[in-house]
């Protein structure tokens, strides 16, 4: 009887070899694959999220300008002062817009300055947010956050300009709403006395 080749006789003694010969590669591959699908998700409906208008359209009385503020640190870094909500509705601002400008740009920050038209001679509530930006996400899990929110209630001036402005700091932090021109405080600073740096799972 003729003997088996060789090669066929190795192949039959080790049999699924071929379909298994990198498994945990293969594994590895699949759970990368389903979290880029996640991440890209979320950052996909974040960029979509509906936002208000920071007028009514049918509004046609006085109007005031509310302006966000950035302090560049880098190319890959800022602090941003926005108003992020106006009377408990979510508006466009500065830290939106640089995020979506800079997707796909790697490490480089795209900084949008913003601001918007809002209603005068009637008071509003102002929801307003200081925050460290990074270019990266990666470069905000490896590096200090800091951020402070919270609500300015003021009554602005017909054709008045008003600015959200912020510090941080080690041991204080603070965001407020000022006027342009004569730097004056509107309503009460959010102030936060002691850390305001973000853990890491807040990020």
């Amino acid at each position: 009887m003729p003997l088996a080749h060789p090669e066929r006789q190795q192949r039959a003694t080790r049999p699924g070899l071929r379909h298994n010969r990198h498994p945990a590669t293969t594994k590895e591959s699949i759970l990368i694959g389903r979290r880029l699908s996640i991440v890209l998700s979320i950052l996909v409906l974040s960029g979509c999220a509906t936002v208000a208008p920071s007028i009514p359209e049918s509004y046609s009385g006085p109007q005031a300008r509310l302006d966000d503020s950035v302090v560049i640190h880098s190319d890959s870094k800022s602090d941003m002062f926005v108003a992020e909500q106006l009377d408990g509705k979510d508006v466009d601002n500065a830290i939106r817009r640089s995020q979506q400008a800079s997707q796909g740009r790697g490490f480089a920050l795209t900084t949008v300055q913003f601001g918007r038209p809002i209603v005068a001679s009637k008071p509003i509530k102002v929801g307003v947010r200081g925050r460290t930006v990074f270019a990266a996400p990666i470069q905000a899990l490896t590096s200090t956050v800091y951020q402070v929110k919270g609500t300015v209630e003021f009554i602005p001036e017909p054709n008045a300009i008003y600015v959200v402005r912020g510090e941080f700091g080690e041991t204080y932090s603070a965001v407020w709403v000022e006027e342009a021109t004569s730097k004056t405080v509107v309503g009460q600073k959010v102030e936060v006395k002691g850390s305001a740096k973000l853990g890491f799972l807040e990020k």
